[in-house]
C-alpha cells in the first residue's frame, strides 16, 4: 500500500469553521479533539466557542482538512506524504488522527495553496 493510492480520487473535506488549537487548563467535552499527555492538555475547538480562562495560550485562524477515507493501521506514510506536499507549497500543519481518519489543520490564509496541492496529487476537494 503506498499513500498516493488513496491520494488518487481520495475525498478531502475542507471545514467551513475556523478553529483555535488551546493549550488549555481542561478537557472540553464539545471540542473537535482533546489530548492530554502528562505535561499539558491540547484542545481543538471552534474559534468562537471556547472560554479565554481555559486557554494558557491559543492559535487561531485553523481550517480542517478531513481526508474522508478508511486509512488502514499498516499504510505507512501517509501523513508524512501530506505533511511534505504542503511543505513544499510553505504550508504548515497541525495533524490529528482518529481511529481510520487523519485531519491536518493549516491557517485560513494557507487553505488555498493547500488545495491545490492536494487536488494536484488527485484528492477530489469538497468544501
Amino acid at each position: 500500500m503506498e499513500p498516493a493510492e488513496y491520494f488518487d480520487g481520495g475525498t478531502v473535506s475542507v471545514s467551513e469553521s475556523r478553529y483555535a488549537v488551546l493549550k488549555a487548563t481542561r478537557d472540553d467535552p464539545d471540542a473537535f479533539a482533546s489530548v492530554r499527555d502528562g505535561d499539558e492538555t491540547t484542545v481543538v475547538v471552534e474559534q468562537d466557542a471556547y472560554d479565554e480562562e481555559d486557554a494558557i495560550e491559543a492559535e487561531e485562524g485553523w481550517r480542517i482538512l478531513t481526508f474522508e477515507m478508511t486509512l488502514p493501521f499498516e499504510l505507512v506514510g501517509f501523513l508524512a506524504a501530506v505533511a511534505g506536499a504542503l511543505a513544499e507549497e510553505g504550508v504548515s500543519v497541525f495533524a490529528l488522527s482518529a481511529y481510520s481518519t487523519d485531519h491536518v489543520l493549516v491557517k485560513d490564509d494557507d487553505i488555498e495553496p493547500a488545495v491545490r496541492k492536494l487536488e494536484a496529487l488527485g484528492c477530489r476537494v469538497e468544501r
